[in-house]
């Protein structure tokens, strides 16, 4: 941890939703005029697109052979940790572009003269000099393990997971969607990530400082039948804090300010769906200047 340069991290599975909490980051760092070096977690990757195809269809008669983009077999954490070190101590680190789809591979292509295609990487890059904070989002935010201990660097942690089932569905419906999946090709990256997924991605949600888990007010027993995702209005957000002293959490401020929320324990507030977003303003506004304020 750092007060000069501090770090935070988004945190959660494919599909439980850390892009849409990132939004709202977004809208406080532009409203606080808060400078910002965003870094996703995907650049962790260790193979590209067409590389871990490949790799996939090598092992796929191996016994108990699996590789998957949720463990230490797909990633480089000893990286990302170098890089939160490097920012903690002084503000610079160096990170990259994993290119998701055409428009992505044209627009970094140009940037770097380079011929560069769908699943793969950008060359790595600075992160640009005075920034006030790094914001990182992805899988592995506040990853511990052998030979690595990310979280240990991450000045707030904030954990997004949606109950197993609706986080299932909004996975099949963003690859099917956005990704042009097949619906039998989902759910067997689901049970080849299994196992990653219980060791090294559910294991950092009792070390984020403040989890959202979203519940879902209908039906959602069998995930891959599921027509449509729940909206927002059809769930209700649990917001848990690990301690609720480190950021002087103020429980009647917030109870007061978000209709229809009520407290479950006593470091935890439920909210409905639809206030979402306005939790995340008004519980992270206030730690952010906190964050900033500690750099004097």
């Amino acid at each position: 941890m750092s007060k000069l340069h501090p770090i935070v991290a988004i945190t959660g599975s494919s599909g439980a939703g850390t892009t849409t909490v990132k939004g709202a980051f977004d809208h406080i760092f532009h409203r606080d005029n808060i400078n910002v070096a965003s870094v996703s977690g995907d650049c962790f990757h260790l193979h590209t697109r067409e590389e871990f195809e490949r790799i996939l269809k090598e092992g796929a008669q191996e016994k108990d052979g699996h590789i998957s983009h949720f463990g230490p077999q797909g990633n480089d954490f000893r990286a990302l940790e170098r890089l939160f070190e490097t920012y903690g101590l002084n503000g610079s680190g160096q990170y990259r572009y994993y290119l998701h789809d055409l428009r992505e591979s044209r627009y970094h292509s140009r940037r770097f003269n380079l011929d560069l295609a769908p699943g793969e990487f950008t060359p790595y890059e600075d992160i640009p000099a005075g920034t006030d904070l790094l914001f990182y989002e992805g899988l592995h935010g506040m990853v511990r393990g052998e030979g690595y201990d990310v979280a240990q660097h991450v000045d707030l942690g904030v954990g997004v997971v949606p109950i197993v089932n609706l986080e299932w569905i909004q996975k099949l419906h963003r690859d099917r969607t956005e990704r042009g999946h097949n619906p039998e090709d989902i759910v067997e990256t689901i049970l080849r990530r299994m196992p990653d997924y219980v060791n090294h991605i559910t294991p950092q949600f009792s070390l984020t400082d403040i989890n959202f888990q979203r519940v879902s007010t209908v039906d959602t027993s069998n995930p891959f039948i599921a027509r449509d995702i729940p909206t927002l209005d059809e769930s209700f957000v649990v917001i848990r804090f690990r301690d609720v002293r480190k950021f002087h959490i103020d429980f009647p401020y917030l109870l007061a300010m978000i209709e229809g929320s009520f407290m479950s324990r006593r470091n935890t507030i439920v909210v409905p769906g639809g206030k979402m977003g306005f939790a995340i303003e008004i519980i992270f506004g206030p730690i952010l200047q906190s964050l900033l304020h500690r750099r004097g």
